[in-house]
């Protein structure tokens, strides 16, 4: 598959006049089309896959999987949320073969990037210092990655991808109140689990 450095493709088309020519056979529209997508797609793939082979052929296969089916999007969401939704099920197909690896909290979190920024949490009494520090990142890391998979995928989705209620709801095919519901307990697991951190006496340190 051919690949495009998203910083080649000046003044994006307009999605539906993209869609229009990927749908035409058009080859320089699934190469911008890869190009502006693969940056959010690949890191949705990493943080659910844990490490960056598995995430770049599963990139391939949702981009294959994709053009395949363009003739059948409908746009009754963006482009973007339909290809989330189609990275989301090639990477839970991946997940779900019997040879498919078994990765440590550990493995996963070496392999996913990414800070976890202090607006995602109630936690206005620690210090800016201290929740950013690489002993408290790698807690909430650690934490993300332990708690069960259809809230950690709600959140994942909502609050480090950055998506709405209603994407995240049309990506993981449930209804937006069950995506509020889990989003609500997910964030209630991570107090309950990181309790020792919401403590401003114990000045964010774990116990």
């Amino acid at each position: 598959m051919t690949q495009v450095d998203p910083e080649t493709v000046a003044n994006p088309s307009d999605e539906t006049e993209l869609i229009a020519r990927i749908q035409a056979g058009d080859k320089a529209a699934c190469d911008e089309c890869i190009a502006i997508h693969t940056p959010a797609l690949n890191r949705l793939l990493l943080r659910l896959l844990g490490n960056e082979q598995d995430a770049e052929d599963a990139l391939q296969e949702t981009f294959l999987n994709a053009f395949r089916a363009i003739d059948r999007f409908e746009a009754r969401s963006s482009l973007s949320t339909w290809l989330y939704r189609i990275a989301y099920n090639t990477a839970m197909m991946r997940l779900r073969r019997p040879n498919a690896p078994t990765l440590s909290v550990e493995e996963t979190l070496n392999e996913t990037p990414g800070y976890i920024p202090r607006q995602l949490f109630d936690w206005c009494c620690l210090p800016e210092e201290t929740f950013d520090s690489e002993e408290v990142q790698t807690e909430l890391r650690q934490a993300i990655a332990a708690m069960p998979e259809s809230l950690q995928t709600v959140f994942t989705l909502r609050e480090l991808e950055g998506m709405s209620t209603e994407e995240t709801a049309v990506t993981l095919d449930i209804s937006n109140s069950a995506a509020k519901v889990r989003l609500h307990r997910a964030r209630q697991w991570l107090r309950d689990t990181l309790g020792p951190l919401l403590d401003p006496e114990n000045n964010g340190q774990p116990s």
